[in-house]
């Protein structure tokens, strides 16, 4: 079976993307290759952070392995917070901070149209691919549903009356931006 280490310490992302591979690859975290180094995202684009990922453990240890960076892109705040999504309010993953900063900055915004990108930078046999999801929708004014993390609590996806913390972490993976960067993935793992 092949091993691909993914570059994140975020536990959430590694189990949304543990469960849509469902064994299809062995799929490693930094812990399982014994790395504890904290790896700076100083680009200025979802791609350059990804990038800065993947590299830093293929340089290290020589294995294959991915890297991502997503965020959330509000139209109304011209794109904000993007690449700074985790550490929006300023510390980096206070979700309740950067949720509370977000609605007060759209308080009597009628426009509340927004997307969750991710960005995937694969390094496969010293080659880098790059796969992109997109999903749109809405920012609700109010937390709803308990599921998920980060935004998850204000995000309405396209298409749907409840929020991605209101969805189990099936249904949200079946339309969510990673979910749709890491089948890209799997596809081309499988070709």
């Amino acid at each position: 079976m092949q091993q691909l280490v993914f570059a994140t310490n975020n536990r959430h992302k590694l189990e949304e993307v543990q469960a849509r591979i469902n064994g299809q690859i062995k799929l490693l975290s930094l812990d399982d290759i014994g790395c504890t180094d904290d790896i700076a995202e100083t680009g200025l684009t979802f791609a350059e952070n990804a990038s800065l990922k993947s590299h830093y453990i293929f340089d290290k240890y020589k294995l294959n392995c991915f890297g991502d960076d997503s965020g959330l892109e509000i139209d109304a705040l011209n794109g904000e917070p993007g690449i700074y999504s985790a550490r929006y309010a300023g510390t980096h993953g206070n979700h309740q901070a950067n949720i509370d900063l977000v609605l007060k900055k759209l308080k009597g915004v009628k426009n509340r149209s927004a997307r969750f990108k991710t960005l995937i930078s694969l390094l496969w046999d010293n080659h880098e691919h790059f796969f992109e999801g997109v999903v749109e929708g809405n920012i609700r004014t109010e937390r709803s549903g308990n599921e998920g993390f980060g935004y998850d609590p204000i995000f309405e996806p396209l298409g749907y009356d409840v929020t991605f913390a209101q969805m189990s972490m099936e249904q949200k993976n079946s339309i969510s931006h990673r979910g749709r960067a890491v089948d890209q993935l799997i596809a081309f793992l499988n070709k």
